[in-house]
């Protein structure tokens, strides 16, 4: 498969042959996320019934598993598509929503990672707690600032061989090895409901575009965000305009303004 090289390329790639992507999300994020991969170029399928989680990650060209609001039934569902991604080569991205927070989510995060996600991406507490530190978070809210997550993420990046991305107020993203700081985006973001986890779909989407480079798709589809994130703010006179025209920007960015505007800088 032909490399990819850019973020730009890579988002102008993905919209010249849409991915269909497989989230499994919340009850909060299914609409936002939706809107998200529409925007951005990829094709969204919410499915997340144990009964035909399997088989449809079979059939997708990436998997997002996000565990927001949490159930038995789509545990299972989750685990179905986890090692139906794992065992076709599909890549598939685990957000960890607040898997600190009851003896349950734990336990259900630490059956997913064992089915070795390719990617992580989660907020600093989320990242730190993950990775066995001390973290201050509370329910789904960050309380740690990304810079003391990053030791965090590029230990967990060595342990479970996979990307890490932590989002804040600059991106963190590792493989352990490398790493990289992404900087963008508006303090109006994290007043808008779900737009994390409507990144983990996204970042979904940009691993299928180019899955021999996950470590770059990470990075493009964080630096999509970040770019997008500054030109919905221009005219947003708080987090409800926000929301729309941020659909707006996504939808409008194309490849050569993303990397013109992307602001990514090795950490």
């Amino acid at each position: 498969m032909q490399s990819k090289t850019t973020s730009g390329a890579m988002l102008e790639a993905m919209r010249e042959k849409p991915p269909l992507v497989h989230c499994i999300t919340n009850y909060v994020a299914m609409n936002i996320a939706a809107n998200v991969l529409l925007a951005s170029g990829a094709s969204p399928a919410m499915v997340h019934a144990a009964e035909e989680a399997g088989e449809f990650a079979g059939i997708a060209s990436a998997l997002t598993v996000n565990i927001g609001t949490l159930s038995t039934q789509w545990l299972d569902g989750m685990r179905a598509a986890a090692k139906a991604a794992a065992s076709s080569g599909k890549p598939w991205v685990l957000d960890p929503v607040a898997h600190y927070a009851t003896a349950f989510r734990r336990q259900a995060v630490a059956d997913l990672l064992a089915l070795k996600p390719t990617i992580i991406r989660g907020n600093a507490s989320e990242i730190i707690a993950l990775a066995g530190g001390e973290s201050r978070g509370q329910g789904v809210d960050s309380r740690d600032p990304v810079e003391q997550a990053e030791d965090s993420a590029r230990r967990l990046a060595e342990r479970q061989q996979a990307i890490v991305a932590v989002t804040g107020a600059v991106d963190f993203v590792t493989d352990g090895a490398r790493a990289v700081r992404i900087k963008g985006g508006s303090v109006l973001m994290p007043q808008v409901t779900a737009l994390g986890c409507s990144l983990t779909c996204l970042v979904g989407a940009f691993a299928a575009t180019a899955p021999e480079d996950l470590f770059g798709t990470t990075v493009a589809a964080l630096a999509t965000f970040a770019v997008a994130g500054e030109d919905a703010a221009l005219g947003a006179a708080g987090p409800g305009s926000f929301a729309w025209r941020f659909l707006d920007a996504l939808a409008a960015l194309d490849g050569e303004a993303l990397d013109a505007r992307a602001r990514v800088s090795i950490a």
